[in-house]
């Protein structure tokens, strides 16, 4: 419990620095108009927890301590939790990344790699609940060599080539990379040119 409302505090302070309106009360317009530091917050601790969403509301219910740090009386409901995921635009949830991987330093050094999976059948219920499918995902992180901490992440259905994925995510890095370390998926021109050139400029 000690551990856990430690970090619901650094996740609340970690949301809190990252809005733009920080002193918005935590519950605004009734039970649905959720502040969104505290949505940020609470979808951290819903990772860091790691149950089912009809268990995670209950489990939350049960520790006082822990709301008290959103100011909160009672967990969200469940269903809030699923609409919350998708809420945030994938560059602002790049931006959430990137600032915590800076609170666990960046040596200048990164390693960039692609890994995936792919499957052979989607059910058709899921297909038309959803309304859509994919086979393949690919996903390529950006990872600081000295914290391990994921800088960048990049997520695509398509099967892209690495090396045009690895040059988006090294431009989008690229002020704070001194070196940029890659395996031999990536190609030589696509990713070691860019590199040298900003080494020489330095």
């Amino acid at each position: 419990m000690g551990r856990l409302k430690t970090l619901a505090q650094t996740f609340h302070e970690f949301a809190t620095n990252h809005v733009e309106q920080p002193d918005v009360p935590a519950v605004a317009d009734g039970d649905n108009g959720y502040a969104k530091s505290t949505k940020i917050a609470l979808l951290l601790l819903k990772e860091e927890i790691n149950k089912p969403l009809r268990r995670l509301e209950d489990y939350l219910n049960e520790m006082p301590g822990i709301l008290g740090v959103f100011d909160l009386e009672a967990s969200p409901d469940y269903t809030s939790f699923s609409v919350w995921d998708d809420e945030f635009p994938m560059k602002e949830l790049r931006r959430l990344l990137r600032a915590s991987a800076e609170q666990a330093g960046l040596s200048g050094t990164a390693l960039i790699d692609a890994s995936g999976f792919q499957r052979d059948q989607a059910s058709s219920h899921y297909r038309n609940r959803v309304g859509y499918s994919f086979n393949a995902m690919k996903t390529t992180l950006l990872v600081d060599t000295d914290s391990l901490a994921i800088m960048d992440a990049h997520f695509t259905t398509k099967k892209a080539y690495d090396g045009h994925i690895g040059l988006q995510v090294f431009r989008r890095n690229a002020e704070d990379l001194q070196a940029l370390l890659a395996d031999k998926m990536y190609s030589w021109s696509d990713l070691r040119k860019p590199v040298v050139t900003r080494l020489r400029d330095q």
